[in-house]
């Protein structure tokens, strides 16, 4: 007989602190969808390769299907549903809009919490940086011209705001 243990932990959620009991084992995913509601983030593979459950995890996108969310105890965790209170989120789904970049809408959630860390680093991304932070996010409606497309117009808006 197994035992698992509970454990109370605190995040800073879409910058809020949030805290919740998990168990050592539960993944991140899990911690959002069932905890905290947040089903933006998309569970498919479950082996970090489709980039439909990325999130960020102090800046950096993460696969939550494969992250532990006890060992993202204390940090800041950023999901989709932060995209009304981030200007890049917002001006990135704007342009996934405006450049067809979206058909079923499975793999948007990811693509723009993936597409919203490069654009915090690189204001002019060059069309290898999107396909290097674009790497792991696998779309199998649209192609990925548009969105690269669309990730060039989400920089070029930004950076005319700024």
């Amino acid at each position: 007989m197994t035992i698992c243990q509970e454990t109370e932990i605190s995040l800073h959620l879409n910058g809020r602190e949030q805290r919740t009991t998990i168990e050592h084992r539960d993944l991140l995913i899990d911690v959002l969808r069932n905890n905290f509601k947040l089903t933006g983030t998309k569970r498919s593979c479950d082996a970090e390769v489709c980039g439909a459950c990325t999130v960020l995890v102090e800046g950096r996108p993460v696969s939550s299907c494969s992250t532990l969310a006890i060992d993202c105890a204390g940090l800041h965790v950023q999901t989709i549903e932060s995209a009304a209170d981030d200007e890049i989120m917002t001006a990135v789904q704007a342009a996934f809009i405006k450049h067809g970049a979206l058909q079923c809408g499975f793999c948007t959630p990811g693509m723009i919490v993936a597409v919203r860390a490069l654009l915090e680093r690189r204001t002019e991304p060059t069309q290898e940086e999107i396909k290097h932070y674009l790497h792991g996010n696998i779309c199998r409606c649209t192609g990925y011209q548009k969105i690269i497309e669309a990730v060039i117009d989400a920089a070029q808006t930004l950076n005319q705001r700024s």
